[in-house]
């Protein structure tokens, strides 16, 4: 599998998620502590939004693995962004070649996933079939996060983000059933249009991959006033990580199961219900 982290809130510069804290993504890369595997070195992404950009969001994608990748360490110690997402992966089958790295990009739209679907090469055509005939050819590699991502695309991701994630997996589970796969969908997928990020928490077995979200920066403040640089993040900056970036308690918050967060919320809870849609 994979793990990912999703930042949204005042401009960093990438490397202070992603190298600096105690158990860094980076660190995750080489040694994750609740990954199925702990290293995830089958390539790694970037993407990141401009505060004065035209929303269209910017991709770094590479095969190598991310703990020792040298254009990473010095694009990540220069780039200041309100909302990036990163991602270290570790393939499930498909071939290690950029076109498969996250996250994928579509227009304003960026898209990651850790998990997969069951028995991909069973289901494949049939959820392909059922991406909008006008973005098939934007399809460029051969994940089954790609296709859920423009499956995701084709079900209304422009005008309802939660909806159109929540019909692309119940598509996955209809034809899973159909085709005899007990188990067909494990996720947490982060998506973003550069203005919010969602997150999604959901696996058919009801067991799915880890999933954190920090909590407010405020509260974070009250309790570590020693950590330098929270005392520039505006207190609705949040991250969202497949594993806590450190121990401290009271920072990192598990997201439920068959759940997902919207950041900035712009509500007084910090999670809601996902159910698929079949």
């Amino acid at each position: 599998m994979c793990r990912w982290l999703a930042y949204s809130g005042t401009p960093v510069l990438l490397d202070t998620v992603l190298y600096r804290p105690e158990h860094s993504l980076i660190n995750q890369s080489l040694r994750s502590r609740l990954g199925v595997e702990s290293t995830n070195g089958d390539g790694f992404g970037l993407g990141w939004y401009s505060a004065d950009g035209n929303g269209t969001p910017a991709v770094f994608r590479d095969i190598g693995p991310a703990w020792n990748n040298r254009n990473l360490q010095e694009l990540a110690a220069h780039v200041r962004s309100p909302l990036f997402f990163a991602h270290v992966r570790a393939s499930t089958g498909s071939a290690i070649q950029q076109t498969n790295c996250h996250p994928f990009r579509h227009g304003r739209w960026l898209w990651m996933h850790n998990g997969a679907i069951g028995d991909f090469h069973r289901l494949q055509r049939d959820l392909c079939m059922a991406v909008d005939p006008a973005l098939f050819s934007c399809i460029e590699g051969s994940t089954d996060s790609e296709v859920m991502f423009y499956l995701a695309v084709t079900y209304g991701l422009d005008q309802d983000p939660p909806g159109a994630v929540a019909r692309m997996a119940g598509l996955v589970e209809r034809l899973g059933k159909e085709h005899g796969v007990a188990e067909p969908l494990q996720m947490t997928v982060a998506v973003s249009d550069g203005e919010q990020v969602w997150a999604f928490r959901y696996s058919s077995q009801g067991k799915s991959r880890s999933l954190y979200y920090s909590s407010r920066a405020d509260t974070v403040r009250h309790l570590y006033p020693e950590i330098d640089y929270l005392r520039e993040v505006s207190d609705d900056t949040r991250i969202v990580v497949s594993e806590p970036l450190g121990d401290l308690p009271g920072v990192w918050n598990e997201l439920p199961e068959s759940s997902y967060a919207v950041v900035p919320s712009g509500r007084d809870v910090d999670y809601l219900p996902f159910i698929p849609e079949l």
